[in-house]
């Protein structure tokens, strides 16, 4: 769903005997006497760990080039500098290996100006603030029916509620059977296993192994060969979903091409349902390390939408974005050569004390400054739906239940690097 940003792979690998030659200054980091500690490489403490390992970097390494030669930014200004300057910080990262086939190069968050510019009114002639108002009654519906199918006094989060909820809305809203979110599911859970250590290698998989061909190729080349049946299906016979509309939409003469819906589609299935899934689960879990704010929200439900907002800034889904730069440049006094990967931490921006007053308290009169979704031109089309599941998700679970709790004993599983949330979070309910 989002635009912008995408996992990036693990956002700094630590330096060590195994850097390839040529590929980033393995003398210079030697000679670094306040060279950074290794950066956690896990969130299964709750991101304790990474969250006090990126102060340090804001501090003492805001911009920092880690062994494969890529920048890793981590100051809120600096990393809107980059989000706002397509110009200089390019989104299209076939340019760092132009020999090389990138994993997507149709869609909206790999491309730059002016292409971007047309395909994005392209896009949002089909996929319009309007399409998401409207999915309103049919979202309310569905967290009606999911909760309605719980029994008992516990149940998962993940599993039965907040992996089901946005793959179902996303699967209508494109005219694809919601039946087949097994197959969704199987796909985004290949993909998502994949770890890489240099971070250009989960764009182009060159140098990542047949890991790469199993995880990331198969089941992409599976889910847009899907997609394209539905396509052609379209172009033969209309609806009135958003893959017709796609079809049929059209800005100064131009027109979306089959492998550009294929992959926004493809954007859709896995960014969508995977960040509004994991945002429900972070939601329940900072509400329960802020009773306060819980009871506050359950008695006064206009507090939700900013429930959600500070949510997205303590603990935002995807965690960091990519760019690569055009020419050579100088942020935060490091220079930068053309031609490299830039990887900022929306993660760390989201916790920047120069922004965010006492960053890891959850803070309802915060100013929305968060850039979870991203900045500037490639800011995610996404968010107002994310929002809207989000806010329809968490009233139906007050609603339903006066009082929930993560289950006394329950073992947390963690996303990969690169995302931040927990793909399982058993709950223990108290009924009405």
């Amino acid at each position: 769903m989002c635009e912008d940003p995408r996992p990036a792979g693990p956002a700094l690998p630590p330096a060590g005997p195994h850097a390839r030659p040529g590929r980033g200054t393995d003398d210079a980091l030697a000679r670094r006497d306040d060279a950074p500690t290794p950066r956690p490489t896990t969130t299964d403490d709750g991101g304790r760990e990474l969250l006090a390992w990126l102060r340090d970097m804001r501090h003492h390494h805001p911009v920092h080039e880690d062994e494969y030669g890529a920048f890793h930014v981590f100051r809120h200004q600096d990393v809107l500098a980059v989000a706002s300057d397509p110009s200089l910080y390019s989104s299209q990262l076939s340019r760092l290996r132009p020999g090389s086939q990138a994993l997507s190069e149709q869609i909206l968050s790999v491309i730059d100006p002016p292409m971007h510019r047309t395909l994005r009114r392209l896009v949002s002639q089909a996929f319009t603030p309007r399409t998401v108002a409207d999915l309103e009654p049919r979202v309310t519906e569905l967290a009606t029916h999911l909760l309605d199918a719980v029994e008992g006094d516990t149940f998962d989060l993940i599993t039965d509620f907040a992996y089901p909820l946005p793959v179902i809305v996303i699967a209508e809203l494109l005219g694809v059977p919601p039946s087949d979110r097994t197959l969704f599911s199987s796909w985004s859970e290949r993909m998502l296993q994949m770890q890489v250590a240099d971070p250009a290698d989960m764009q182009f998989g060159d140098d990542a192994g047949e890991d790469y061909e199993r995880l990331v190729k198969e089941p992409m080349r599976d889910m847009h060969a899907y997609l394209q049946g539905h396509v052609t299906d379209r172009r033969a016979r209309p609806g009135s979903d958003l893959i017709s509309a796609l079809v049929a939409a059209r800005v100064e003469g131009e027109q979306l091409t089959d492998r550009q819906i294929v992959e926004f589609g493809a954007l859709l299935l896995m960014a969508g349902h995977v960040s509004t899934s994991m945002l429900l689960g972070n939601t329940v879990l900072c509400l329960k390390d802020h009773p306060d704010i819980e009871a506050a929200a359950r008695a006064d439900r206009t507090l939700i939408p900013a429930v959600i907002e500070e949510v997205l800034r303590l603990r935002p889904p995807i965690t960091v974005m990519a760019r690569v730069t055009t020419r050579d440049t100088t942020l935060a006094g490091v220079k930068i050569p053309a031609g490299r990967m830039v990887v900022p931490s929306l993660l760390s921006a989201n916790h920047d004390e120069q922004v965010f007053t006492d960053p890891q308290r959850l803070d309802l009169a915060r100013d929305g400054r968060q850039i979870a979704f991203g900045h500037g031109i490639h800011y995610c089309l996404g968010a107002p739906l994310a929002r809207l599941e989000g806010r329809i998700a968490l009233e139906a679970l007050f609603d339903r239940f006066p009082d929930f709790t993560p289950t006394d004993g329950a073992t947390l599983r963690y996303h990969r690097d690169g995302l931040f949330g927990v793909k399982n979070l058993p709950l223990t309910v108290r009924r009405g």
